[in-house]
């Protein structure tokens, strides 16, 4: 299984079913070392919907009851699974980490911390779900993955902001 992308790189491989052992493996130790339950943790992002090309970094969805009270022993508990907090401020959204290597390069694994049951939540689920249910959309989505690697621009911001348009489209449907 490929596992992994040097920081700031962009990487697509075609879909391993073992993303979805990777992920439960995971979610498993999260389950026995922090206080979160199961319906805490989903598996969001492209390795989680089968036959989709992804970057090879399991994305993990998990819902807390607010994110302005998450205590220095939760972190902690995030540490002890491998996970570290990085320092990307987004307003409503913690992102944590794990890696394959020392220096902390090649990341592995991706946590989004979230309000549970708020719109990021349901959003990112929705996201995932409606791209499991319509092939064309999952087609489509792929398409414009692969063709961000035609453009001259490159790192995971740019490959984020390609992939913007598309997926507002999708969650258009959520508001429909």
């Amino acid at each position: 299984m490929t596992l992994g992308v040097p920081k700031n790189q962009v990487l697509l491989v075609p879909y391993d079913d073992q993303w979805q052992t990777a992920f439960q493996q995971t979610k498993t130790t999260l389950l026995r070392v922090t206080r979160l339950t199961d319906r805490q943790i989903e598996h969001i992002g492209s390795t989680a919907i089968e036959g989709l090309k992804a970057k090879p970094i399991i994305d993990l969805l998990i819902g807390v009851e607010n994110l302005l009270t998450l205590d220095d022993d939760f972190f902690l508990q995030l540490q002890a699974c491998g996970f570290h907090r990085l320092q990307i401020k987004k307003e409503d959204e913690i992102i944590c980490a794990k890696f394959a290597d020392p220096d902390f390069n090649i990341k592995t694994h991706i946590i989004h911390l979230v309000t549970i049951h708020q719109e990021k939540w349901h959003d990112l689920i929705f996201f995932r779900d409606f791209l499991k249910q319509q092939l064309a959309y999952r087609q489509e989505y792929e398409e414009v993955k692969v063709a961000f690697f035609e453009t001259e621009d490159q790192g995971i911001e740019a490959y984020t902001s390609y992939k913007e348009a598309f997926v507002k489209k999708i969650l258009d449907f959520r508001q429909a």
